[in-house]
């Protein structure tokens, strides 16, 4: 009676063991289906449009190209550093206000004051700023404008440029870009039709036989 009791029980507890196991199995099946119900259920990102597509595109390029000129700017900046640099470095010759006046910031002189207008001894004419050799005494002549004249230059000494004005040549130093004064052309007053105006300021004279000094590069 009492094994009997014992079969009975034993077999209770191995169904209620396989309803728990069942139960258990019915339970996490919904859970999971729930899980992946929501999944589904999100909203997908939408789509751009090729108007958007083509917008975001654009945005991109333009921050490339802000990007190289920005990388362009600095080179440039760091280049004309460098320049100012290399400039600053030169010991030009020291300058008074007045040839300050004239050389650096393009000024002219008033007719017939300056040292050289009337000058004819032979010899070479320097920049004041640099010393380099502009205009020999030979070239010079008498056009009874007002201001030193010469029909040629030292070759190679003088470069030209259109004036601020937008009519007149404008002649400076080649090496350092001092101001010269201005060239003119057709007035027929030499046989090479060619009238270097020039301020005395912005140059110096050395007699013939003088030692030139030494042009500051």
């Amino acid at each position: 009676m009492l094994k009997n009791r014992k079969v009975v029980l034993w077999s209770a507890f191995a169904v209620v063991a396989s309803l728990g196991i069942f139960w258990n199995a019915v339970g996490e099946e919904p859970s999971k289906d729930k899980s992946e119900k929501s999944k589904a259920e999100q909203p997908a990102p939408p789509k751009r449009s090729q108007s958007e597509e083509k917008k975001v595109d654009e945005r991109s390029t333009d921050a490339d190209a802000k990007d190289e000129k920005s990388t362009d700017d600095e080179s440039k900046k760091d280049s004309e550093s460098a320049s100012k640099s290399s400039s600053s470095t030169r010991k030009y010759n020291p300058l008074t206000r007045d040839e300050e006046h004239i050389i650096l910031h393009k000024g002219t002189e008033r007719p017939f004051t300056g040292e050289y207008t009337s000058k004819k001894e032979p010899g070479t004419y320097v920049c004041r700023r640099c010393n380099a050799p502009l205009y020999l005494a030979k070239d010079k002549f008498d056009s009874h404008c007002g201001w030193p004249s010469f029909d040629d230059e030292i070759k190679g000494a003088v470069r030209r440029s259109v004036d601020i004005d937008g009519e007149r040549i404008e002649i400076v130093c080649k090496n350092c870009g001092g101001h010269l004064g201005h060239v003119f052309n057709g007035e027929n007053l030499t046989k090479k039709n060619t009238r270097h105006c020039v301020n005395s300021l912005s140059m110096k004279f050395y007699a013939e036989g003088k030692t030139l000094p030494p042009v500051v590069k």
